[in-house]
């Protein structure tokens, strides 16, 4: 056996011909699931994109580092499900750019935070977590109520999402900024542009509770609120098991 392997390494053209085959191997085996990714991942008619105030809010959540205590991907175990509601599905990441998927826990999972607690919770949770969650371990990002944020690059930012396949059209691009000012300030003038572009159901409101132009605080509570109310497919499917599992009871 040795001995076979002694000359393969002795014959360059045989050893690179081994090596690719073998690489190979392991290529195939990831990209082979991928011609059948239309057939694995779920549909999401109501499925709609951030707007530039959440894209905003998910910019500094990844900027602070938020992702390395907190994942957001709920698995199928049951205690996790009962904890957190719905699994995740692949679908409701699909505008994810990076993905936020993981296992890493010192904190709560987030998949399914949207309108758990109130924007007030949220602002005193990142002001000083403690005042909330006394047991909490959790540094405080205070002076995110204190730094407006700045748009002068939204459009930019949603040109990039669109050129990874998020479905932002150009009149999305080019009013990026006045919605992100617009969904921060009800009594703004850009506030029915954003209900235009993106739909009825989008929050507008007063995240950070602060008068005057939109802080880092208003953009991060936005995705906060976000988070999992993106599509309602999972809940819907969710309920359907349950109906199953009654009827076959």
């Amino acid at each position: 056996m040795f001995g076979a392997h002694y000359k393969l390494e002795r014959n360059a053209i045989g050893l690179v011909l081994m090596i690719i085959g073998v690489a190979s191997i392991g290529g195939l085996v990831e990209i082979a699931p991928l011609f059948t990714i239309d057939e694995t991942v779920e549909e999401a008619p109501d499925m709609r994109v951030y707007t530039p105030l959440e894209l905003a809010g998910r910019n500094i959540y990844i900027r602070e580092g938020c992702y390395a205590c907190h994942s957001q991907m709920i698995r199928t175990l049951r205690d996790e499900v009962e904890r957190y509601g719905p699994y995740s599905l692949a679908v409701e990441s699909q505008y994810d750019h990076p993905m936020l998927w993981g296992s890493k826990r010192t904190g709560p999972d987030l998949a399914r935070l949207g309108n758990k607690y109130s924007d007030d919770w949220h602002v005193a949770h990142l002001l000083d977590p403690r005042s909330v969650v006394p047991g909490s371990v959790m540094p405080a990002y205070a002076w995110l109520a204190r730094t407006e944020l700045d748009t002068d690059d939204m459009s930019a930012h949603l040109s990039a999402q669109r050129a990874v396949g998020v479905p932002y059209d150009e009149d999305m691009i080019a009013e990026a900024a006045a919605d992100a000012i617009g969904q921060a300030r009800p009594d703004s003038d850009g506030a029915e542009g954003v209900i235009d572009r993106y739909g009825d159901d989008t929050a507008i409101r007063n995240f950070d509770g602060a008068p005057g132009k939109p802080t880092e605080m208003d953009a991060l509570v936005a995705y906060l609120q976000i988070l999992g109310r993106l599509t309602d497919v999972a809940h819907a499917g969710a309920s359907e098991n349950v109906e199953s599992a009654e009827s076959g009871s």
